[in-house]
């Protein structure tokens, strides 16, 4: 993942080594946040290398200073990387550092200094309940094969009736439908439970009555036209021809239905905790966000419908 050969001993290497195992079985992080750490972590020692002319050792790392740190931040800033990314950037080191001081290698202040990035506020696009039964009632009217319009209706109640991410509607097999209750394997590999209602069980079951294809019990539910597995990016295509017909947002994409599957819960009055647990957040800030897209809604509506608004 990373490929630090030239900017770096072999220790540090092995440590790296270390430290890559430990983010995966341990941590169990999701793939692409191995790769984005990685390479992040490869920058930032490129960058120290050339910054003090040579392989990065240990002795450099414990050298480190705070100044050392921002000059790198301050170049990738001036490489037009977002807030975010820097504040990814950031958490990717303190995170190669904290696993040196837990192994006894080695500590350093240098990163205890640095102010994560300001990020900008950004709130969930959720979509309006009947934008949200339109996206998915509409997908029959889109698509001539039968079969392929079951199979995205189905796919697009999950992420609605379930709260589901596309990846992980795609990853389930046959198997999993054998009870009422999802297991759902999210970011990280770590699964939680999910009720199958019955407007989902319903899609879901159209499908596998016109598919040609017969998923066996362990095998991927969805598939192409040709018995693949059925790529994400088809889904994210049959979306965007839904936004044109139904005149919906650019936000309205796929994953807005998971949104929208938090917020209207929450707008019932939805307890918080179980959302996070539907939803398979690790921390419940991740899920507090709807509380701020609930209450948004709410004072648009106020707005728009009271005299004094």
């Amino acid at each position: 993942m990373v490929d630090s050969a030239f900017a770096t001993d072999e220790l540090v290497r092995a440590r790296i080594s270390d430290w890559q195992r430990e983010l995966g079985s341990v941590r169990r992080l999701a793939d692409n946040t191995l790769e984005a750490y990685g390479r992040d972590l490869d920058q930032f020692l490129q960058f120290l290398a050339g910054h003090t002319g040579g392989p990065v050792s240990l002795n450099t790392l414990k050298d480190l200073r705070g100044a050392d740190v921002r000059a790198f931040m301050a170049q990738r800033r001036n490489e037009s990387l977002g807030s975010r990314s820097l504040a990814r950037v950031l958490s990717a080191l303190k995170s190669f550092f904290r696993f040196l001081e837990r192994e006894g290698v080695m500590s350093t202040e240098a990163l205890n200094v640095i102010r994560t990035p300001k990020l900008p506020k950004s709130l969930p696009k959720a979509l309006t309940v009947l934008e949200a039964r339109d996206t998915i009632s509409t997908t029959q009217d889109m698509e001539e094969r039968p079969w392929v319009a079951a199979r995205d209706m189905a796919v697009l109640s999950l992420c609605y009736g379930a709260g589901l991410r596309i990846a992980e509607a795609l990853a389930l097999t046959r198997a999993d439908l054998e009870t009422e209750v999802l297991r759902v394997t999210g970011k990280g590999g770590k699964t939680r439970m999910v009720p199958l209602i019955a407007a989902v069980r319903r899609s879901i079951d159209l499908y596998l009555k016109l598919c040609p294809f017969a998923p066996q019990p362990g095998e991927p539910l969805f598939r192409g036209v040709k018995g693949g597995v059925l790529s994400p990016r088809l889904i994210q295509l049959r979306v965007a021809q839904l936004r044109g017909a139904l005149g919906l947002p650019p936000s309205a994409t796929p994953h807005a239905l998971r949104h929208s599957f938090a917020t209207h819960l929450l707008g019932k009055g939805g307890d918080l905790r179980a959302i996070q647990e539907l939803l398979g957040h690790a921390s419940l800030s991740s899920t507090q966000i709807y509380t701020a897209v609930d209450t948004d809604r709410l004072l648009d509506s106020y707005r728009k419908a009271h005299p004094r608004g």
